[in-house]
């Protein structure tokens, strides 16, 4: 009969001596060893993280990929991505404009309209969309195989 005995249960019963004993023992550390990682240290602050907080936001990615053929109107974008509410598509629109992913254009037409496009840095995120996008088909595919 094995028994399991923890940190806690031997110090709150004060038998440190016997916690001593298993641990030389090799008994109570039966944990596998950590290995040192051998991959580069991100730069400070991580560039890997700052771009994936850009993209990480619900619906974040659909609407920069919405926008890479060209300006769009909010209901335009609606269209688009229709499973997304119009409130989460109205913040959506907010962080990537205060992120500087995307601008907002009030164009002076009756009605008025706003359209979205993307900047620079917006366009940027694009090919790393397309990866993505690459690596998901081959995982769907890969999932279909195995089915």
């Amino acid at each position: 009969m094995t028994t399991c005995i923890s940190m806690r249960n031997l110090v709150t019963t004060r038998n440190h001596q016997l916690w001593v004993t298993l641990k030389k023992l090799g008994i109570y550390d039966m944990a596998l060893k950590m290995r040192k990682n051998k991959s580069l240290k991100p730069p400070k602050p991580c560039m890997l993280t700052e771009c994936m907080a850009v993209i990480s936001g619900a619906w974040a990615p659909n609407v920069i990929w919405s926008l890479r053929a060209g300006s769009r109107r909010f209901s335009e974008l609606r269209a688009d991505i229709p499973p997304i509410s119009a409130k989460v598509l109205s913040a959506r629109l907010s962080e990537l404009e205060e992120k500087g992913v995307l601008t907002r254009h009030v164009r002076r037409t009756s009605p008025p309209s706003t359209e979205y496009e993307l900047t620079e840095l917006g366009a940027e995120l694009l090919p790393a969309l397309d990866a993505i996008v690459q690596v998901g088909h081959r995982l769907k595919a890969k999932r279909s195989k195995a089915a």
